[in-house]
């Protein structure tokens, strides 16, 4: 899970894609980077950190161009901080930089192709640059001494041909634009918008709408599973293509359920409703399982479950509340590498209001339970806080396996409902009583407002992967990758390393 942002304008766009990249910076906490195109030139800077902090006022003056593209990282399969910022740039054909979100289920086969058979060379350990150059070498097959939107299309069906996983990328090819693209499931979120200028038309895309919102831009749609838009560097030519030969939404759902903003817009579902109706059909199901329950107040988890909370304590008709304040200059506990660090953040982060708790019976929301780490600081701190009975309730189901197309959910071993009843898991995270969202439920709750999402990528709920190539020894391999012990370790052998690719 990360965010991009590509615009194309008639002045400098410095400015719009480090606004862009800050409203998106929920989607990562972990390296930013912007790269501008001026005059056959590019510029570039990025590096670990939030948006705010790597790119400064001394790096915004020297971001030159009218076209540009940004990305915010957090780590999908190492530590916070081994990850390897973005964007990343080859120089041949017509020097070509890309940002990319999600993650590429065949990367070691590509890489192993790329040197044998492509003759490039892969500095990193990320996926992302392997498909840059696989879209680079699909590029250079065209054979053309100039790039037009026929080439960028076909280069892209070239991509759809090779590579198997998640990935919404955004690309710029010197002096001729930008080509937006999204894999053939849709699994990964992309959309792309306009907005009028006195010199012109100017175009942006972007992960979330929500980007476009906040800098004047209109939304005219997201971008189709399979499809590529090609925006022309002068800006008066945007282009669209369905370059895959079978696509189908299938999109991630936890986009809905924990990591988009409210106020987004995804394959034309309102995040904000769609966690609304998970609230009603939560509520529901308390109601029909447990009709005699004793809860007093229901309580959100904040920030993300606030909107499920809201709408379940309503349908429930019991009294909702904000029992924490949260610090928000603390990053995301989810993303975080290891369970001291998640553990000691999740005391920073929240701090209970105890008039809220004392002598009530409690039932907490949250947005999902992943290694019940922050589960279980959080009831505790609820009955420090006084409360008489603390009931949990999670708006996704039991999360009991990997995902693979880009969240960093954890090992098998670490992941808290793995091998585990409900109640089991209520125990273990120290809850008086535990209620999952349904499946079923859960997609209905996003699936009515576009009946088209046929299809969920909903992996880490069932193990069934929509991709069709993961198997037991995929899973084995991304479980040595993805432990706390294995973070630990990359922490160490890495905090050394020079970053190559970096120009201040």
């Amino acid at each position: 899970m990360c965010g991009i942002v590509g615009v194309v304008g008639h002045s400098p766009v410095n400015q719009a894609i480090f606004d862009a990249l800050t409203v998106l910076q929920h989607r990562g906490q972990d390296a930013a980077g912007v790269m501008t195109c001026d005059d056959g030139r590019l510029y570039l800077r990025k590096n670990n950190g939030l948006v705010r902090d790597v790119i400064r006022t001394r790096h915004m003056l020297r971001l030159l161009g009218s076209m540009g593209i940004g990305h915010v990282r957090y780590p999908t399969a190492g530590s916070s901080n081994s990850a390897e910022s973005q964007p990343f740039y080859v120089n041949s054909p017509f020097g070509i930089s890309m940002a990319h979100n999600g993650n590429l289920t065949n990367a070691r086969q590509l890489r192993e192709e790329l040197f044998r058979s492509d003759r490039r060379h892969i500095n990193t350990d990320s996926d992302s640059e392997v498909l840059l150059n696989i879209f680079a070498h699909e590029i250079a097959k065209q054979g053309k001494l100039h790039v037009d939107a026929d080439d960028a299309f076909a280069a892209v069906a070239g991509v759809h041909q090779r590579v198997r996983g998640a990935y919404a990328a955004v690309a710029m090819i010197i002096g001729y634009g930008i080509v937006a693209f999204r894999d053939p499931n849709g699994i990964r979120p992309l959309c792309y918008g306009r907005r009028e200028t006195d010199d012109g038309v100017e175009y942006m895309v972007s992960s979330e709408s929500v980007a476009l919102d906040c800098l004047g831009f209109e939304r005219v749609r997201d971008v189709a599973p399979g499809e590529a838009v090609f925006i022309s560097a002068d800006g008066k030519q945007l282009a669209t293509r369905q370059c895959a030969e079978q696509p189908r939404y299938a999109p991630c759902i936890f986009e809905y359920v924990y990591f988009a903003r409210p106020d987004s817009i995804i394959d034309d579902v309102l995040v904000h409703e769609a966690r609304l109706r998970m609230g009603e059909r939560l509520a529901d199901k308390i109601l029909r399982t447990w009709p005699d329950h004793d809860i007093d107040v229901v309580i959100p988890i904040p920030d993300t479950s606030r909107t499920a909370a809201l709408q379940l304590a309503y349908a429930l008709g019991v009294k909702y509340a904000e029992g924490f304040m949260k610090n928000r200059y603390i990053g995301r506990t989810f993303i975080m590498p290891g369970q001291k660090q998640r553990k000691k953040s999740v005391k920073q982060k929240l701090n209970p209001i105890p008039f809220e708790f004392i002598g009530k019976n409690v039932l907490l929301v949250d947005d999902s339970i992943v290694r019940g780490t922050t589960s279980g600081e959080i009831i505790r701190m609820a009955r420090e806080a006084g409360a008489r009975r603390v009931y949990f309730a999670s708006a996704a189901p039991a999360v009991r396996y990997p995902n693979v197309y880009g969240i960093d959910m954890p090992a098998v071993e670490e992941l808290i409902a793995a091998g585990r009843s409900e109640a089991q898991v209520a125990e273990a995270i120290g809850a008086d009583r535990l209620v999952y969202q349904d499946l079923a439920d859960l997609e209905e709750a996003v699936r009515v407002a576009n009946p088209k999402l046929a299809h969920f990528d909903t992996s880490c709920f069932t193990g069934e992967y929509v991709t069709g190539d993961i198997d037991g020894a995929y899973l084995r391999r991304l479980e040595t990758e993805r432990n706390d012990q294995a973070k630990l370790q990359r922490d160490g052998e890495e905090d050394s390393v020079p970053e190559l690719y970096n120009v201040s």
